[in-house]
Protein backbone atom coordinates (compact mmCIF):
# COMPACT_ATOMS: atom_id res chain seq x y z
CA UNK A 1 0.00 0.00 0.00
CA UNK A 2 1.23 3.38 -1.10
CA UNK A 3 1.47 5.02 2.28
CA UNK A 4 1.71 9.02 2.67
CA UNK A 5 2.74 10.50 6.23
CA UNK A 6 0.78 13.07 7.88
CA UNK A 7 2.29 16.48 9.16
CA UNK A 8 0.42 19.98 10.28
CA UNK A 9 -0.81 19.90 6.30
CA UNK A 10 -3.38 17.49 4.71
CA UNK A 11 -1.95 14.71 2.75
CA UNK A 12 -2.74 14.79 -0.82
CA UNK A 13 -2.69 11.99 -3.32
CA UNK A 14 -2.42 12.70 -6.95
CA UNK A 15 -3.48 9.25 -9.36
CA UNK A 16 -3.22 9.67 -12.67
CA UNK A 17 -5.35 6.87 -14.36
CA UNK A 18 -3.72 5.88 -17.66
CA UNK A 19 -4.65 4.06 -20.42
CA UNK A 20 -2.09 4.61 -23.54
CA UNK A 21 -1.23 7.84 -22.74
CA UNK A 22 2.67 8.05 -22.66
CA UNK A 23 2.11 11.16 -24.85
CA UNK A 24 0.34 12.63 -22.10
CA UNK A 25 2.10 11.74 -19.80
CA UNK A 26 5.31 13.04 -21.58
CA UNK A 27 3.54 16.14 -22.20
CA UNK A 28 2.00 17.16 -18.71
CA UNK A 29 3.48 15.35 -16.04
CA UNK A 30 6.37 17.46 -15.59
CA UNK A 31 3.44 20.46 -14.61
CA UNK A 32 2.05 18.21 -12.01
CA UNK A 33 5.80 17.26 -10.64
CA UNK A 34 6.35 20.96 -10.20
CA UNK A 35 2.77 21.45 -8.06
CA UNK A 36 5.26 22.05 -5.18
CA UNK A 37 3.28 21.12 -2.08
CA UNK A 38 4.81 20.04 0.53
CA UNK A 39 2.64 16.90 1.74
CA UNK A 40 2.27 15.42 -1.60
CA UNK A 41 2.37 12.00 -3.26
CA UNK A 42 2.06 11.55 -7.13
CA UNK A 43 0.63 7.99 -8.27
CA UNK A 44 0.17 6.45 -12.00
CA UNK A 45 -2.80 4.06 -12.01
CA UNK A 46 -2.25 2.32 -15.22
CA UNK A 47 -5.55 0.38 -16.62
CA UNK A 48 -3.72 -1.74 -18.65
CA UNK A 49 -2.13 -0.22 -20.98
CA UNK A 50 -0.77 -1.61 -24.58
CA UNK A 51 1.41 1.28 -25.01
CA UNK A 52 5.38 2.24 -23.40
CA UNK A 53 3.47 4.15 -20.58
CA UNK A 54 5.11 1.96 -17.70
CA UNK A 55 8.69 2.18 -19.38
CA UNK A 56 8.62 5.75 -19.90
CA UNK A 57 7.98 6.20 -16.57
CA UNK A 58 10.10 4.22 -14.75
CA UNK A 59 12.74 5.56 -16.93
CA UNK A 60 11.78 9.18 -16.53
CA UNK A 61 10.36 9.15 -13.17
CA UNK A 62 11.43 6.62 -11.30
CA UNK A 63 10.27 7.72 -8.28
CA UNK A 64 6.28 8.08 -9.47
CA UNK A 65 4.65 5.27 -7.91
CA UNK A 66 2.82 2.91 -10.39
CA UNK A 67 0.04 0.90 -9.75
CA UNK A 68 -1.46 -1.34 -12.22
CA UNK A 69 -4.58 -3.26 -13.09
CA UNK A 70 -3.96 -6.03 -15.36
CA UNK A 71 -7.22 -5.64 -17.15
CA UNK A 72 -8.84 -1.90 -18.19
CA UNK A 73 -11.36 -1.71 -15.59
CA UNK A 74 -12.51 1.73 -16.94
CA UNK A 75 -12.28 5.65 -14.95
CA UNK A 76 -14.44 4.17 -12.09
CA UNK A 77 -14.08 0.37 -11.39
CA UNK A 78 -10.21 1.42 -12.40
CA UNK A 79 -10.08 4.43 -9.79
CA UNK A 80 -11.90 2.32 -7.21
CA UNK A 81 -8.97 -0.47 -7.42
CA UNK A 82 -5.99 2.08 -7.68
CA UNK A 83 -7.49 4.34 -4.42
CA UNK A 84 -7.79 1.17 -2.20
CA UNK A 85 -4.03 1.04 -2.19
CA UNK A 86 -3.44 4.77 -2.02
CA UNK A 87 -3.20 6.51 1.76
CA UNK A 88 -4.30 10.00 1.91
CA UNK A 89 -6.11 12.29 3.73
CA UNK A 90 -7.17 14.11 -0.18
CA UNK A 91 -7.47 12.10 -3.40
CA UNK A 92 -7.14 14.27 -6.29
CA UNK A 93 -8.58 12.40 -9.14
CA UNK A 94 -6.64 13.78 -12.51
CA UNK A 95 -6.64 13.13 -16.33
CA UNK A 96 -3.25 12.84 -17.78
CA UNK A 97 -4.27 14.96 -20.31
CA UNK A 98 -4.25 17.82 -17.72
CA UNK A 99 -1.24 20.61 -17.47
CA UNK A 100 -1.53 22.26 -14.51
CA UNK A 101 -0.28 25.46 -12.82
CA UNK A 102 2.06 27.08 -10.56
CA UNK A 103 0.42 26.99 -6.59
CA UNK A 104 -3.00 24.87 -8.17
CA UNK A 105 -3.27 22.67 -5.09
CA UNK A 106 -3.05 25.51 -2.12
CA UNK A 107 -5.74 27.33 -2.93
CA UNK A 108 -7.85 23.76 -3.49
CA UNK A 109 -6.63 22.28 0.11
CA UNK A 110 -7.76 25.48 1.74
CA UNK A 111 -11.28 24.67 0.71
CA UNK A 112 -11.02 21.81 2.56
CA UNK A 113 -10.25 23.66 6.22
CA UNK A 114 -14.15 23.36 6.55
CA UNK A 115 -14.79 20.20 7.33
CA UNK A 116 -18.16 19.95 5.69
CA UNK A 117 -16.49 20.26 2.05
CA UNK A 118 -16.19 16.84 0.50
CA UNK A 119 -14.91 17.58 -2.97
CA UNK A 120 -13.19 20.57 -4.84
CA UNK A 121 -13.10 21.54 -8.60
CA UNK A 122 -10.55 23.86 -9.53
CA UNK A 123 -11.23 26.15 -13.24
CA UNK A 124 -11.10 24.20 -16.13
CA UNK A 125 -9.76 25.98 -19.12
CA UNK A 126 -9.12 24.84 -22.71
CA UNK A 127 -5.39 23.94 -23.43
CA UNK A 128 -5.64 24.31 -27.05
CA UNK A 129 -7.49 27.90 -26.43
CA UNK A 130 -6.62 29.48 -22.91
CA UNK A 131 -9.12 31.87 -22.83
CA UNK A 132 -12.19 29.78 -23.14
CA UNK A 133 -13.54 27.63 -20.39
CA UNK A 134 -13.54 24.11 -21.33
CA UNK A 135 -16.00 21.74 -21.97
CA UNK A 136 -15.75 19.03 -19.43
CA UNK A 137 -15.81 21.12 -16.40
CA UNK A 138 -15.26 24.17 -16.94
CA UNK A 139 -16.02 26.56 -13.80
CA UNK A 140 -18.11 23.45 -11.51
CA UNK A 141 -20.96 21.74 -12.86
CA UNK A 142 -25.06 22.01 -12.37
CA UNK A 143 -27.40 19.53 -13.56
CA UNK A 144 -31.37 20.74 -14.21
CA UNK A 145 -34.25 18.93 -12.80
CA UNK A 146 -34.70 16.78 -15.47
CA UNK A 147 -30.91 15.58 -14.94
CA UNK A 148 -29.08 17.30 -17.60
CA UNK A 149 -26.19 18.07 -16.54
CA UNK A 150 -24.33 21.45 -17.62
CA UNK A 151 -21.71 24.06 -16.15
CA UNK A 152 -20.67 27.33 -15.11
CA UNK A 153 -19.46 28.56 -18.19
CA UNK A 154 -20.69 25.61 -20.89
CA UNK A 155 -24.03 24.45 -21.59
CA UNK A 156 -23.89 21.50 -24.12
CA UNK A 157 -21.50 22.53 -27.05
CA UNK A 158 -20.91 26.37 -26.01
CA UNK A 159 -17.55 27.24 -23.84
CA UNK A 160 -17.79 30.77 -22.30
CA UNK A 161 -14.58 32.75 -22.48
CA UNK A 162 -13.20 32.73 -19.49
CA UNK A 163 -13.61 36.88 -18.27
CA UNK A 164 -13.57 36.40 -14.52
CA UNK A 165 -17.45 36.00 -14.62
CA UNK A 166 -17.05 32.58 -12.40
CA UNK A 167 -13.93 33.44 -9.75
CA UNK A 168 -15.88 33.24 -6.85
CA UNK A 169 -15.86 30.02 -4.73
CA UNK A 170 -19.09 28.90 -5.14
CA UNK A 171 -21.38 25.81 -4.30
CA UNK A 172 -21.92 23.22 -7.37
CA UNK A 173 -23.35 19.97 -7.99
CA UNK A 174 -20.71 18.28 -9.38
CA UNK A 175 -16.98 18.49 -10.09
CA UNK A 176 -15.35 16.80 -12.93
CA UNK A 177 -13.65 13.53 -13.34
CA UNK A 178 -10.99 15.34 -14.90
CA UNK A 179 -9.39 17.38 -12.13
CA UNK A 180 -11.66 15.61 -8.68
CA UNK A 181 -10.55 16.72 -4.96
CA UNK A 182 -12.63 14.35 -2.87
CA UNK A 183 -11.89 13.95 0.21
CA UNK A 184 -10.68 9.94 0.81
CA UNK A 185 -12.84 9.52 3.71
CA UNK A 186 -15.85 10.71 2.35
CA UNK A 187 -15.25 8.97 -0.72
CA UNK A 188 -15.38 5.57 0.64
CA UNK A 189 -18.38 6.49 3.16
CA UNK A 190 -20.71 6.88 0.06
CA UNK A 191 -19.35 4.06 -1.75
CA UNK A 192 -17.07 5.27 -4.04
CA UNK A 193 -17.46 5.35 -7.74
CA UNK A 194 -20.62 2.91 -9.06
CA UNK A 195 -18.15 0.51 -11.07
CA UNK A 196 -21.05 -0.37 -13.20
CA UNK A 197 -20.62 2.94 -15.08
CA UNK A 198 -17.29 2.42 -16.66
CA UNK A 199 -16.57 5.85 -17.62
CA UNK A 200 -18.56 8.95 -18.07
CA UNK A 201 -21.56 10.28 -15.07
CA UNK A 202 -19.68 8.54 -12.64
CA UNK A 203 -18.68 12.05 -11.22
CA UNK A 204 -21.66 13.55 -10.93
CA UNK A 205 -23.51 10.15 -9.34
CA UNK A 206 -20.79 10.48 -6.52
CA UNK A 207 -21.13 14.29 -5.81
CA UNK A 208 -24.62 13.37 -5.93
CA UNK A 209 -24.68 11.17 -2.90
CA UNK A 210 -21.76 13.00 -1.20
CA UNK A 211 -24.44 15.86 -1.31
CA UNK A 212 -26.91 13.36 -0.18
CA UNK A 213 -24.61 12.19 2.44
CA UNK A 214 -24.66 16.32 4.29
CA UNK A 215 -21.55 17.25 2.31
CA UNK A 216 -20.77 20.52 -0.33
CA UNK A 217 -18.93 20.67 -3.73
CA UNK A 218 -17.05 23.64 -4.32
CA UNK A 219 -16.03 25.39 -7.34
CA UNK A 220 -12.16 27.12 -6.46
CA UNK A 221 -11.41 29.57 -9.59
CA UNK A 222 -8.42 30.19 -7.97
CA UNK A 223 -7.10 27.12 -8.75
CA UNK A 224 -6.59 27.02 -12.87
CA UNK A 225 -6.12 24.30 -15.01
CA UNK A 226 -5.98 23.44 -19.00
CA UNK A 227 -7.72 20.37 -19.98
CA UNK A 228 -6.99 18.82 -23.70
CA UNK A 229 -9.90 16.73 -23.33
CA UNK A 230 -11.58 13.83 -25.48
CA UNK A 231 -8.10 11.85 -25.59
CA UNK A 232 -9.89 8.46 -24.72
CA UNK A 233 -13.22 8.71 -26.34
CA UNK A 234 -13.79 11.90 -28.56
CA UNK A 235 -17.16 13.75 -28.38
CA UNK A 236 -19.79 12.11 -30.53
CA UNK A 237 -18.51 8.61 -29.89
CA UNK A 238 -21.03 6.32 -30.19
CA UNK A 239 -19.64 4.46 -26.96
CA UNK A 240 -19.65 7.59 -24.94
CA UNK A 241 -23.05 8.58 -26.33
CA UNK A 242 -24.47 5.06 -24.73
CA UNK A 243 -22.42 5.52 -21.65
CA UNK A 244 -23.57 9.04 -21.16
CA UNK A 245 -27.63 8.45 -21.44
CA UNK A 246 -27.43 5.32 -20.05
CA UNK A 247 -25.58 6.16 -17.12
CA UNK A 248 -27.65 9.35 -16.46
CA UNK A 249 -30.84 7.35 -16.87
CA UNK A 250 -29.44 4.81 -13.87
CA UNK A 251 -28.05 8.00 -12.16
CA UNK A 252 -31.78 9.20 -11.90
CA UNK A 253 -33.10 6.17 -10.54
CA UNK A 254 -30.60 5.52 -7.85
CA UNK A 255 -30.76 9.78 -6.32
CA UNK A 256 -34.14 10.91 -7.18
CA UNK A 257 -36.82 10.82 -4.65
CA UNK A 258 -39.37 7.72 -5.16
CA UNK A 259 -42.07 10.74 -6.35
CA UNK A 260 -40.11 12.38 -8.72
CA UNK A 261 -38.43 9.37 -10.21
CA UNK A 262 -41.35 8.07 -10.96
CA UNK A 263 -42.57 10.76 -13.73
CA UNK A 264 -39.24 11.62 -14.63
CA UNK A 265 -37.30 9.20 -15.70
CA UNK A 266 -40.04 8.35 -18.42
CA UNK A 267 -39.85 12.08 -19.58
CA UNK A 268 -36.33 11.37 -19.84
CA UNK A 269 -36.59 8.36 -21.64
CA UNK A 270 -38.81 10.60 -23.92
CA UNK A 271 -36.34 13.59 -24.54
CA UNK A 272 -33.77 11.09 -25.05
CA UNK A 273 -35.93 9.30 -27.90
CA UNK A 274 -36.64 12.71 -29.43
CA UNK A 275 -33.01 13.32 -29.39
CA UNK A 276 -31.99 10.12 -31.49
CA UNK A 277 -35.01 10.12 -34.24
CA UNK A 278 -33.78 13.65 -34.85
CA UNK A 279 -29.91 12.50 -34.74
CA UNK A 280 -31.08 9.88 -37.30
CA UNK A 281 -33.68 12.03 -39.72
CA UNK A 282 -30.45 13.92 -39.70
CA UNK A 283 -28.11 10.90 -41.20
CA UNK A 284 -26.54 10.44 -37.83
CA UNK A 285 -27.53 6.34 -37.25
CA UNK A 286 -25.03 6.08 -35.12
CA UNK A 287 -26.11 8.12 -32.38
CA UNK A 288 -29.60 6.49 -32.63
CA UNK A 289 -28.85 3.10 -32.09
CA UNK A 290 -26.24 4.48 -29.23
CA UNK A 291 -29.50 6.14 -27.49
CA UNK A 292 -31.53 2.89 -27.96
CA UNK A 293 -29.07 0.64 -26.48
CA UNK A 294 -28.43 2.76 -23.45
CA UNK A 295 -32.03 2.38 -23.08
CA UNK A 296 -31.94 -1.36 -23.21
CA UNK A 297 -28.56 -1.20 -20.93
CA UNK A 298 -30.62 0.86 -18.31
CA UNK A 299 -33.67 -1.42 -18.00
CA UNK A 300 -30.96 -4.59 -18.08
CA UNK A 301 -29.18 -2.63 -14.76
CA UNK A 302 -32.83 -2.30 -13.57
CA UNK A 303 -33.67 -6.61 -13.55
CA UNK A 304 -29.87 -7.57 -13.13
CA UNK A 305 -27.01 -5.35 -11.52
CA UNK A 306 -28.78 -2.61 -9.62
CA UNK A 307 -27.83 -4.27 -6.41
CA UNK A 308 -24.31 -3.84 -7.30
CA UNK A 309 -24.54 -0.04 -6.85
CA UNK A 310 -24.02 1.70 -4.22
CA UNK A 311 -27.42 3.90 -3.32
CA UNK A 312 -27.72 7.00 -1.14
CA UNK A 313 -29.17 6.23 2.17
CA UNK A 314 -31.55 9.44 1.71
CA UNK A 315 -32.78 11.42 -0.88
CA UNK A 316 -33.91 15.04 -0.91
CA UNK A 317 -34.35 17.60 -3.72
CA UNK A 318 -33.65 20.16 -4.55
CA UNK A 319 -29.72 20.63 -3.67
CA UNK A 320 -27.14 22.99 -4.17
CA UNK A 321 -26.58 23.15 -8.04
CA UNK A 322 -30.04 22.39 -9.63
CA UNK A 323 -31.38 24.64 -12.01
CA UNK A 324 -35.33 23.95 -11.83
CA UNK A 325 -36.08 25.05 -15.17
CA UNK A 326 -35.15 22.56 -18.40
CA UNK A 327 -32.04 23.48 -19.95
CA UNK A 328 -32.88 21.83 -23.37
CA UNK A 329 -36.18 24.18 -23.69
CA UNK A 330 -33.51 27.54 -22.54
CA UNK A 331 -30.85 26.44 -24.84
CA UNK A 332 -32.89 24.71 -27.91
CA UNK A 333 -36.24 26.75 -27.77
CA UNK A 334 -34.78 29.98 -26.49
CA UNK A 335 -31.22 30.09 -27.96
CA UNK A 336 -29.73 31.05 -24.38
CA UNK A 337 -25.74 29.93 -24.39
CA UNK A 338 -24.57 31.51 -21.49
CA UNK A 339 -24.83 29.82 -17.82
CA UNK A 340 -25.71 33.11 -16.47
CA UNK A 341 -28.12 34.16 -18.73
CA UNK A 342 -30.38 30.34 -17.79
CA UNK A 343 -29.86 30.57 -14.37
CA UNK A 344 -28.80 34.28 -13.54
CA UNK A 345 -26.59 36.15 -12.18
CA UNK A 346 -24.55 34.70 -9.56
CA UNK A 347 -24.97 36.46 -5.95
Amino acid sequence: MTSIKSDSAPSVAIVILNWNGRHFLEKFLPSVMASGYANLKVIVADNASTDDSLDFLKVHYPTIDILVNPVNEGFARGYNSALKQVQADIFCLLNSDVEVTPGWLDPVVACFHDPTVAAVQPKMKEWANRTKLEYAGAAGGWIDRYGYPFCRGRVFEVNEDDEGQYDRISPIFWASGASLFVRSSIFWKVGGFDPFFFAHQEEIDLCWRIQLAGFKILSCPTSIIYHVGGGTLPKGNKMKVFLNFRNNLIMLWKNLPTGQRLWKIPFRLFLDAISAWKNLLNGESSFFFAVMKAHFGFIGWIVGHRKESPFPQNRKWPLPGVYEGNIIWDHFILKKNRFMDIVGKEK
